[in-house]
């Protein structure tokens, strides 16, 4: 059986449960290398044990994503090593607090803006270049909903998820005409922990798995995928466009 990512290198952050847990799994059985960041080594070292059995290989990379010299130190190592990577997956993300804005202090709003904003920054800035050096380089970033409905008590959230779409949307129109696609993806409500701290008081036996959102990930990975600074919405099945308000 081919497998169609085969010698491709995948990094995936925040890969230690939930979607990034999925997709890493996904595209490891899909035949890639996965480079796997979280912040728990358990984590990991549970998805190494999975991949392993399903026939795959991947690096772990214990790491908090807010050491930004961590990244650029990753960047560096994953040149030397690889000295390329083909896909990367920025889902890695933290839900901050849910409360009125005016009730919100100064830290936990730097803490969401350092992880779900600058870290994927940071991601962008040491990935680039190894992305160029691949034959078909992929990124897809995980978003939410909330960036354009602006949910009231969700502001740090939604606020963070909107800057993710334009900085990812920003670097899709400066590659556009390189081999490198880059796109975002919106899983919409999914059960996770993450969804069960927000949403308490919702049954999560109604919401699809990640790993159903993952299989829609991994297409997006791969050298097929011709699109670029586009948003799949997986709850309506669609790759949407962006547009200026009417």
């Amino acid at each position: 059986m081919t497998k169609p990512l085969a010698s491709r290198i995948a990094l995936v952050t925040g890969a230690s449960r939930g979607i990034g847990y999925a997709t890493a799994r996904a595209l490891a059985k899909a035949g890639a290398h996965i480079v796997a960041i979280a912040r728990t080594q358990g984590g990991l070292e549970e998805l190494d044990d999975e991949i392993r059995k399903d026939g795959g290989s991947a690096t772990l990379v214990p790491l908090n994503l807010t050491d930004f010299d961590g990244i650029a130190r990753l960047g560096a190592a994953l040149h030397e090593r690889h000295g390329k990577i083909d896909i990367l997956v920025g889902n890695a993300g933290i839900a901050g607090p849910s409360s009125p804005l005016g009730h919100i202090e100064l830290k936990p709003w730097n803490d969401v803006i350092a992880v779900n904003v600058t870290a994927n920054f940071q991601l962008i800035r040491c990935m680039d270049p190894l992305l160029r050096v691949s034959d078909a380089g992929r990124a897809v970033f995980v978003t939410s909903g909330a960036a354009s409905k602006a949910n009231a008590y969700q502001g740090p959230y939604a606020a963070s998820k909107a800057a993710l779409d334009t900085l990812v949307r920003s670097w899709a129109n400066e590659t556009a005409s390189t081999k490198l696609r880059v796109n975002l993806f919106s899983p919409g409500p999914i059960r996770t922990r993450m969804r069960a701290a927000v949403f308490p008081g919702e049954d999560p036996m109604t919401l699809d798995t990640p790993q159903q959102a993952a299989e829609f990930i991994v297409p997006m990975c791969g050298p097929e995928w011709t699109e670029t600074g586009k948003l799949y919405d997986y709850k309506t099945r669609k790759l949407m466009s962006f547009r200026a308000p009417e």
